[in-house]
């Protein structure tokens, strides 16, 4: 992170990837981040240091099985995830973020059946806070998943004093949800944020200290940007090995040989790009 121009959350550095002016983007994350760079900067040189990242989530659902999905569902329309690959993004009708899941949905009308894929605890979330029924698809982060209510509870009876940032995508998130409507948590400090959300809300809260419920990788832009507060990991084993695969060594090779070019098909491209634009309309 400390070498990069940029840090940020996947659609947020697609979308500084298509402003620059440079030629080559060396996008260190996972596949599926890459690609949305090239789809949305379709004339650039999009590099990813180490071709195998990919992403437990992502990899849950393909072209293929999505077909078949809608093919079970004809009138309905597709939310996708970012987190997912090139081709499913083809294959549906808007794209989102956690930050925006909510607003993209609130936008469909409510007469028409929704499919949202793939994570289920985004879905659930986004069920809760719109109050629609929609079709989810089973998939999940297996970092978020693991971060659990049992999880949560330990760390929260060890700091009581700390506000608790906590991402949709956690399998503590439905529980939290309906828990937290019945009463039983009292945790007036809590909110359910996207990363880039965690990052605002830190920067701008008048808290010193933060229990983080998402992926570790973040803690260390929070504290660089926040040097005076305290941040603490929910699970501290909370970490994505594909996102770590990319290296410094890794970073240098492909600059110095402009190699591991990630380039989606033009027909793919242009049909995902539909789905982006249809999200970026809303914001």
């Amino acid at each position: 992170q400390d070498i990069a121009d940029y840090v940020g959350d996947s659609l947020g550095l697609s979308q500084v990837a298509a402003r620059t002016e440079a030629d080559v983007i060396v996008f260190c994350g996972v596949h599926f981040m890459a690609e949305t760079a090239s789809i949305i900067s379709p004339l650039k040189k999009v590099l990813l240091p180490d071709l195998g990242a990919g992403c437990s989530l992502a990899a849950t659902i393909d072209a293929d099985k999505l077909r078949a999905w809608k093919k079970e569902h004809p009138n309905a329309v597709v939310v996708s995830y970012v987190n997912t690959t090139a081709e499913v993004k083809a294959e549906s009708d808007y794209a989102c973020t956690s930050g925006n899941a909510v607003k993209v949905v609130n936008s469909i009308p409510r007469d028409r059946e929704i499919l949202f894929l793939p994570d289920m605890f985004l879905g659930a979330y986004v069920m809760e806070k719109t109050q629609r029924k929609m079709e989810v698809w089973p998939g999940e982060c297996h970092v978020h998943a693991g971060i659990t209510p049992d999880v949560i509870n330990r760390k929260l009876e060890e700091h009581r004093d700390a506000e608790f940032l906590v991402h949709p995508e956690c399998g503590c998130v439905t529980q939290f949800l309906y828990f937290s409507e019945k009463g039983d948590f009292n945790l007036p400090m809590t909110q359910i944020y996207s990363t880039e959300g965690m990052v605002r809300h830190a920067r701008q809260s008048s808290a010193n200290k933060f229990l983080i419920a998402t992926e570790t990788g973040i803690l260390h832009r929070m504290k660089k940007e926040n040097p005076d507060k305290t941040f603490l990991p929910v699970k501290e084993d909370a970490v994505c090995q594909y996102m770590k695969t990319i290296t410094l060594e890794k970073v240098y090779r492909s600059l110095r040989d402009m190699v591991f070019e990630v380039k989606v098909p033009k027909e793919t491209a242009d049909r995902a790009r539909l789905s982006i634009e249809r999200m970026l309309q809303l914001a």
